[in-house]
């Protein structure tokens, strides 16, 4: 029988943040040789791949447009397989790197249509603001173009409601992502297609407030970290390559920024599994 919403909020009021972060330090600890191969090959190298072609190509040409779009898209699919696949790795102790791979290539496809619907949905409530910054004369061409001092500035009222709006919308996407962080897991562990984004509601009730403070938290480590390790190697860069070389310094530096992102983004895949682990374990037989 399936559970109810209140008895998955009630029962998940017995999970512990703290012991999902220890699982998570046990299963780095015992995995990562089976983890670090599969971040590398799936979301480090196609994004270093994908930044190095924006740095040393020529902008403004078709070439330049269809292999850039290619490249983000190649990017975007191997970043979802290699989370599915540290999933799977964190989900289940006798899982192995082989099956690993093999679950979430077969699972990756579901997961990017997910994934596309849901930054459908999330644009279509941009456009809002959009309209109303239209409407009120707002330049958008000089404002992309850098040009400020030449930008038509919207009225009071446009600029109020953007601001009001750009928080709400802010704050609605920190609730729904707490809602959506057990998407992958699910996606995976029950073969879901759409009905995975209602299971990760179900399975997260009671619990919403608990993980907004863990996102932002991390978020937050992430940034800083990610910050210090770009901003200090691009400097040691620039004065070892010298005032020619600061397009391949700009670059080399990000390369070290996507390595630190990389980690984050494996013990996130790594923290969510656990946190799906110890929900189903709270949860009556279904």
């Amino acid at each position: 029988m399936a559970t109810t919403g209140a008895t998955t909020g009630i029962v998940n009021a017995r999970v512990k943040m703290g012991t999902v972060w220890d699982r998570t330090i046990e299963v780095l600890n015992g995995r990562t040789g089976m983890i670090a191969p599969i971040a590398l090959l799936g979301i480090a190298l196609p994004s270093v791949l994908r930044d190095g072609f924006a740095a040393f190509s020529t902008p403004g040409t078709l070439t330049f447009a269809l292999v850039g779009a290619t490249l983000a898209i190649a990017a975007l699919v191997a970043v979802i397989w290699a989370q599915l696949a540290i999933v799977a790795i964190a989900t289940d102790p006798a899982t192995n790197a082989a099956e690993a791979r093999r679950v979430a290539g077969k699972r990756v496809l579901p997961a990017l249509g997910i994934t596309m619907l849901l930054t459908f949905v999330a644009a279509l409530f941009v456009v809002p603001p959009v309209i109303v910054l239209l409407n009120s004369g707002f330049d958008f061409a000089a404002a992309a173009s850098g040009a400020g001092v030449q930008m038509t500035p919207p009225s009071a009222n446009a600029a109020a409601f953007v601001a009001l709006y750009g928080l709400a919308f802010l704050l609605v996407a920190i609730w729904i992502g707490a809602r959506l962080v057990l998407l992958n897991p699910v996606i995976l562990n029950e073969r879901r297609g759409i009905g995975a984004i209602r299971r990760s509601v179900q399975l997260t009730k009671g619990l919403t407030w608990r993980i907004i403070g863990v996102l932002i938290l991390f978020a937050i480590v992430m940034l800083v970290s990610t910050w210090a390790a770009q901003s200090v190697t691009g400097i040691i860069f620039r004065l070892a390559l010298g005032a020619d070389g600061i397009a391949t310094a700009t670059f080399l530096s990000g390369v070290v920024a996507t390595i630190v992102t990389t980690v984050f983004t494996a013990l996130a895949a790594v923290f969510t599994a656990q946190l799906y682990v110890a929900v189903r374990e709270k949860l009556p037989q279904e």
